[in-house]
């Protein structure tokens, strides 16, 4: 990008920045250029605007960090999720968007009855509960996290989102005995990646937290099977879990389902993109 902001117009600064994160490998560089650029103007792109000096020393910035393949959200500190847009920082999961069919099957379980109970395990950035809090007002939602600096970036977004939300700090395995029995939808989108399948995309591999990636066990389902049986511990009779995972592991997640005992109507259902993505199931 030239450096004298007298010489360069806003398209042209975002032109640039396109064409050297095009050559980084970044995935979508004609989106993220823009919405750098608007995170800079703090609103939307003005094209016949010119930027000034500092406008531009802090777009190049935050480009070359892009480059370097910092994840997006982490520099515009916001990610979206279905309707929402949620704070994103270090320490914190980045929401996919395959993970909105997720939320899908929850919201749709819980859209069945009149009051229901829904537990968000691992979750994140509180993405998940978010949604169901926010899609259905009725909903009486508990949302469990691990990671203080995870729990710390929900604790943000359950403030400014939907405050009646419950975050509870601690381990999906045993979290909230105090509702056993009681709970109408358990939803999850738990660390399940093998210890041998690392990431490809450097956004993943060196940004997302490593406990929120890796699922212990070879096959990387060891967290997912104690969401399992928290799920099954949780749930009243006839009640639902939905958990996310890879697409290779459909079978090995129905087959986690099935070896708890508990569950019935066991299920896998895909994403958007025809992808195995998650276990349905509903309790016995």
């Amino acid at each position: 990008m030239p450096e004298d902001p007298a010489d360069v117009s806003w398209r042209e600064a975002v032109r640039g920045a396109a064409a050297l994160l095009a050559d980084a490998g970044v995935p979508s560089p004609d989106v993220d250029a823009r919405l750098l650029a608007e995170h800079v103007l703090a609103g939307p792109l003005v094209t016949a605007e010119r930027p000034g000096p500092d406008q531009l020393t802090d777009f190049a910035a935050l480009v070359d960090r892009r480059r370097r393949r910092e994840p997006l959200q982490h520099l515009t500190g916001e990610m979206f999720f279905r309707h929402l847009r949620l704070v994103s920082e270090p320490g914190a999961f980045v929401v996919r968007p395959e993970t909105e069919m997720v939320a899908e099957e929850a919201i749709t379980a819980a859209r069945q009855l009149p009051a229901p109970r829904v537990v968000d395990l691992c979750t994140g950035s509180g993405a998940i509960a978010l949604a169901v809090a926010t899609e259905v007002p009725t909903a009486a939602v508990w949302a469990v996290e691990l990671s203080p600096q995870a729990l710390a970036v929900a604790a943000r977004n359950v403030a400014d989102l939907a405050p009646h939300v419950t975050l509870v700090p601690g381990d999906a395995a045993t979290a909230l005995p105090e509702l056993d029995g009681t709970v109408d939808v358990v939803v999850s989108n738990p660390p399940y990646v093998p210890p041998d399948a690392v990431p490809h995309d450097p956004e993943v591999r060196d940004h997302d937290p490593d406990l929120a990636l890796y699922g212990g066990g070879t096959d990387g389902l060891d967290v997912p099977r104690a969401v399992l049986l928290t799920a099954a511990r949780l749930l009243r009779p006839g009640g639902t879990v939905v958990m996310e995972h890879a697409e290779v592991q459909a079978a090995a997640a129905r087959a986690a389902c099935v070896q708890t005992g508990a569950f019935s109507d066991v299920r896998t259902v895909r994403d958007l993109t025809g992808r195995d993505r998650m276990v349905v199931a509903r309790r016995g």
